[in-house]
């Protein structure tokens, strides 16, 4: 630490000083704790590399610099791994360094060269696609390597230097043994603990998962395997081995850099199986080009799901300047877009010195927000302009859209006309083309059914009256019509919660009857329901149904259903005789029914009781609420009902 001493107006002495850290102390910080994974040494020393020839081409793009062809095929990146030597190599032909230079920005830890480019060049425009802000990547080179070597000529002309540096801080700069050609190579000498870095297949999957859309072209050589490939060709009978032709192994060009305009759906779905590994065709797709204020682009895939919860993971690859950074960074993709698969490059982000996470910003919740109101203007524009395709796929993205309302009040005002209601038929309407058909018969009311099989009797009553029924089966199901109530004041109902008053009425011979019945021999049927339901609360109702075939229904108010099943779901036990009691079940018995009216007529007797008893386990098993013991005991009761028919 430097020290100067300063006198203030009462001649009190100040002391004021810039801090110094020593290299030895400072070096194995960096080491053990730069990067939360080794690994990322590489996309740090590659990635400088990229900034290097982003910096020529910047120069010539400004006429800086003339006598420098400026082709695409021209630049280049070379890893070289030499596992017999123990290196790893890093070279570019971008715009090297002299020797002052490398003195300011290789020997001073956290002194960016990118930084001072910038502001020379670039001004109020931004970084031009250039990756380092810190100073601090090309350090991480010693997370791997007991010796670092450093060989660079500059775009100038000067001569070569080569300055070599081992882990403990300590340097040497000289001229290296031959002049070599503009640019600069990283020479990474691996310690015997980093051994897993000098294995061919550990070093292209490492350039895969970051360095994949770089966008300058990487080439990379495997010394022991090129030699030994050589070796076997001069060995074979043939005159010549044909000439490879020599490939990059990472894509300059991602489609999420073309306009959508440009992009053809194979190229979507050939990119999407490329990235994410999924062998399945991606339901639909949103290419993301977000200019001013916002700088991203992207494309969001909607996955095809096979279950409900798989859509729970999904995963969205974020991007600084086509280098890969993280996946699923949560400040930035809303929890209820995570479901989705994606990428995303953001070249303005607020990353840390590691880019492993943001920085807070108001620049990120705005990104966040635009990206939700694509997705809403996305599915609005299917619906509007697809709404045949909309159809077939909303059983698939049902569960993403029900979630993503759940939890953004926002994103359900956007999408809460263009979600659909599955019917049990097998159609697909939305909540307002329901409402406008039902408002006639059951104004304000949406009935549906959870478990078709189940509830196939209350759905055929239903359906037999023109009344459709929603198909509702899932979890997140019953929570999202919970907010579409509250936001349309309405009400849905399970088919088993209430019997609607367009099932009552008839003109069945019985009615009259049933309305002069003495009250007593009413009483005496509901004392005999209750005596076979072992409930003596049950509560018994007489209706006349227009489906005269139907005894008995059993109903359970909507609200109370919803307890039971929140209940559940959170493994609540729901038994014992204090639940039973404070369920509102209810029994309808049908009085244009024969067989109501014959055990009204005779409730004491055997034949009654026993008729009541298999009424009764008939309407529960249309609900699919018998035990196994409750089911033995059904089955006993129909082979005796059946031994008495003649």
């Amino acid at each position: 630490m430097s020290e100067k001493t300063v006198f203030d107006a009462e001649n009190s002495t100040v002391k004021r000083g810039g801090i110094s850290v020593e290299t030895e102390h400072i070096f194995p910080i960096i080491k053990k704790w730069l990067y939360s994974e080794k690994e990322i040494f590489l996309r740090e020393i590659v990635s400088n590399a990229a900034d290097a020839i982003t910096k020529l081409r910047r120069l010539i793009s400004l006429g800086e610099v003339r006598d420098i062809p400026d082709g695409e095929d021209d630049f280049r990146i070379d890893v070289i791994l030499d596992a017999k030597a123990g290196t790893l190599t890093v070279r570019d032909n971008g715009i090297g360094m002299t020797e002052d230079e490398l003195q300011k920005y290789i020997c001073n830890i956290a002194l960016s060269g990118a930084l001072d480019f910038i502001e020379k060049y670039e001004g109020e425009s931004g970084g031009g696609g250039i990756i380092g802000h810190f100073g601090l990547g090309f350090y991480s080179a010693f997370m791997v390597s007991d010796t670092v070597e450093v060989i660079s000529k500059s775009y100038l002309g000067e001569k070569a230097v080569k300055w070599v540096c081992d882990d403990s801080g300590n340097y040497e700069m000289s001229e290296p043994d031959e002049e070599p050609e503009r640019g600069t190579s990283v020479i990474m000498h691996i310690n015997e603990e980093e051994k897993e870095f000098l294995a061919s297949t550990r070093i292209c999957d490492i350039l895969e998962k970051y360095c994949y859309f770089l966008p300058i072209k990487i080439f990379f050589k495997d010394v022991e395997k090129e030699e030994s490939q050589s070796k076997k060709d001069s060995d074979s009978d043939a005159e010549s081995a044909e000439e490879k032709k020599e490939e990059p192994i990472n894509d300059i060009h991602p489609l999420w850099q073309k306009n959508a305009s440009d992009c053809t759906d194979d190229e979507y779905k050939e990119f999407y199986h490329r990235v994410f590994g999924d062998y399945r065709d991606p339901l639909f797709w949103i290419h993301i080009s977000a200019d001013y204020p916002l700088n991203f682009r992207g494309i969001l895939y909607f996955p095809k799901l096979i279950n409900e919860y798989e859509s729970l993971e999904g995963q969205i690859k974020l991007y600084y300047n086509q280098v890969f950074v993280a996946d699923n960074i949560k400040e930035i993709i809303p929890e209820h877009l995570l479901m989705l698969r994606g990428v995303l490059d953001c070249p303005e982000l607020p990353l840390n010195v590691s880019r492993s996470y943001l920085q807070n910003s108001g620049y990120v919740t705005k990104m966040s927000q635009h990206m939700v109101k694509k997705v809403a203007d996305k599915l609005n524009s299917l619906y509007n302009t697809e709404r045949e395709k909309y159809e077939k796929i909303w059983d698939d993205i049902k569960t993403f859209v029900e979630y993503g309302c759940l939890r953004d009040s926002k994103f359900y005002d956007r999408v809460k006309g263009s979600v659909l209601l599955p019917l049990t038929d097998g159609r697909h309407v939305t909540i307002d083309e329901y409402l406008e058909k039902a408002k006639e018969k059951h104004k304000d009311k949406i009935y549906y059914a959870s478990d078709k099989t189940a509830q196939a009797q209350y759905i055929a009553v239903y359906e037999k009256e023109g009344i459709e029924i929603a198909h509702l089966e899932t979890v997140i199901d019953t929570q999202f019509i919970t907010i579409v109530e509250h936001d349309k004041n309405i009400k849905f109902l399970r088919v088993d919660a209430e019997v609607a008053d367009v099932l009552k009425g008839g003109d069945s011979d019985n009615e009259n009857k049933t309305d002069d019945r003495d009250k007593t021999a009413r009483d005496g049927a509901t004392e005999l329901f209750r005596r076979v339901a072992g409930d003596v609360k049950l509560t018994v109702k007489f209706e006349p149904l227009r489906d005269a075939g139907l005894p008995a229904v059993i109903t359970e108010p909507e609200h109370t259903r919803r307890i039971d099943d929140m209940m559940k779901l959170y493994g609540i036990a729901t038994s014992g005789a204090n639940y039973k009691q404070n369920r509102e079940v209810m029994l309808t018995l049908n009085t244009n029914n024969a067989l109501i009216n014959r055990i009204c007529s005779s409730p004491e007797s055997e034949t009654s009781e026993d008729i009541a008893r298999h009424i009764w386990s008939l309407a529960r098993l249309t609900r699919g609420s018998l035990t196994p013991d409750e089911m033995g005991a059904f089955l006993t009761e129909s082979y005796k009902i059946l031994g008495l028919i003649p």
